[in-house]
């Protein structure tokens, strides 16, 4: 009944702010500049929006196997899951795109129980592209144009740009990531402290990233939770945090099958790809100092933990 609880208030408002948004903005045409504008007052942006829609998708799929078919709630939530997707489909955000398809391949490969060599193959892929970037100035192959790095108000040319890494939000991240990297060189066992980034990254910059967005007025992090660990808090407290990311996925992939009835098993699912999911999106984005996103990140890891505390009671009996 508390999971049930937790859905249902969560999912009404959600869908409340989804049918406004998508309101406001079919009166401007579902434009893509005016995309950020009709997000107001219920969420920073179009990626923050985009990206809980996704990461919360888990569990409305789920939860309609909860109830009877063609029942009011069965409905309700097969059409929200709908509604959700024409949500993120107008939000124009290329990340949530990529987390909807990587929620299918994370699907199949906890049910087929191979979560410890896809994380295996992640982590190799991961190290052989790092080294390949780090050796002799090949980072620097990634440079962008300076004068062709703009700003797009379509969203076919933004991926047009995209493809040629001519965006300026991905340009002024790896702009960022940069300076991330180098300051970790600076400071690996202990890093900067929390909140200091800003205050110290654009003396490990490299003019060849730059961008027209890099004053950075609005004081914006570095748009990668890893990196912004490591600077914050050293090596030691990445390897903590991945540490915790690695264990949760292996976890809910053995928590999943040990559950012995639909629910559970259902739950536990939503619970494992929505963190995956988060853990995913981190990549590019600082989600767990954000409200709406970061709060499902514990959730997630709460009902991960009480599913298997009500699994060990079953198997006492």
């Amino acid at each position: 009944a508390d999971y049930r609880r937790m859905i249902w208030w969560f999912f009404i408002p959600l869908l409340a702010t989804v049918l406004i948004v998508l309101f406001r903005h079919g009166q401007l045409g579902f434009t893509f500049k005016d995309v950020n504008y009709v997000m107001a007052p219920f969420y920073r942006n179009h990626v923050m929006y985009a990206c809980l829609l996704a990461v919360f998708m888990p569990f409305i799929w789920f939860a309609a196997g909860w109830y009877r078919r063609w029942s009011a709630p069965w409905w309700l939530f097969s059409l929200g899951v709908l509604i959700l997707l024409i949500g993120i489909n107008f939000a124009f955000t290329r990340a949530a795109y990529v987390a909807l398809v990587a929620a299918v391949g994370v699907y199949w490969v906890m049910r087929r129980r191979i979560m410890k060599f896809a994380l295996a193959g992640a982590v190799g892929l991961f190290l052989l592209f790092a080294s390949w970037v780090g050796s002799g100035d090949n980072w620097l192959e990634f440079a962008p144009d300076y004068q062709r790095t703009v700003t797009h108000t379509r969203f076919d040319n933004l991926l047009e740009a995209t493809t040629k890494l001519e965006d300026i939000s991905i340009m002024e991240r790896v702009y960022r990531w940069v300076a991330a990297v180098n300051m970790i060189g600076d400071k690996p066992a202990l890093g900067f402290g929390p909140g200091t980034f800003y205050f110290n990254y654009k003396n490990y910059t490299v003019t060849s990233f730059k961008t027209y967005v890099s004053d950075n007025p609005e004081r914006s992090g570095i748009h990668n939770y890893y990196l912004m660990t490591a600077v914050e808090q050293g090596l030691p407290g990445l390897v903590s945090f991945l540490g915790l990311c690695f264990f949760t996925l292996l976890y809910g992939e053995r928590v999943y099958h040990q559950c012995r009835t639909d629910w559970q098993r259902r739950m536990a699912a939503a619970a494992t790809l929505s963190f995956a999911l988060i853990a995913l999106l981190m990549l590019m984005n600082d989600f767990v100092e954000t409200d709406k996103i970061g709060s499902l990140f514990f959730m997630t890891l709460a009902i991960l933990v009480n599913i298997d505390l009500g699994n060990r009671v079953d198997r006492s009996f």
